[in-house]
């Protein structure tokens, strides 16, 4: 849970760092703040129409992967409300394992599209990528000082 909050905020600060410097005029507004990001981060690694299309496969993959995952973490949550009203704490105990064992598991498909992605990635897009994810990090940093 930490670390998912950790990652939505690094990427609604790089999201912000990238809208501020970014001069060029803004695609199509995207349906989430994920997906605003994610356009951001493309445009600025000037992607080839063969990177494009392989990025596009890879992020489909994994939506097929996590999309039986996500309806699973939906049933466990509903399930988890229940066992709270009823103050079920063995039912609470273990319906918080299999969620955070269903978290993991999205967690590693949505890790495993973005290595893919990487490797697509020619060296110094790589760099610049990096570079984005250090300034979004310590972006994240200063926030959490405030």
């Amino acid at each position: 849970m930490k670390r998912s909050s950790i990652t939505i905020l690094t990427l609604a600060a790089l999201a912000a760092g990238i809208a501020f410097a970014q001069t060029a005029a803004a695609p199509a507004k995207p349906a989430n703040l994920r997906a605003a990001v994610r356009q951001r981060v493309l445009a600025r690694l000037n992607l080839t129409a063969d990177q494009k299309t392989q990025f596009k496969t890879i992020m489909q993959q994994a939506k097929t992967g996590v999309q039986p995952l996500r309806t699973e973490l939906q049933q466990n949550r509903e399930a988890m409300a229940a066992a709270v009203k009823s103050n079920n704490t063995a039912q609470i105990q273990s319906l918080a394992a299999a969620q955070g064992a269903l978290r993991g598991q999205v967690l590693a498909i949505r890790s495993q599209a973005n290595a893919k992605f990487y490797a697509v990635l020619t060296p110094d897009q790589q760099t610049q990528l990096d570079q984005m994810r250090a300034k979004a990090k310590g972006l994240l940093q200063q926030l959490k000082g405030l």
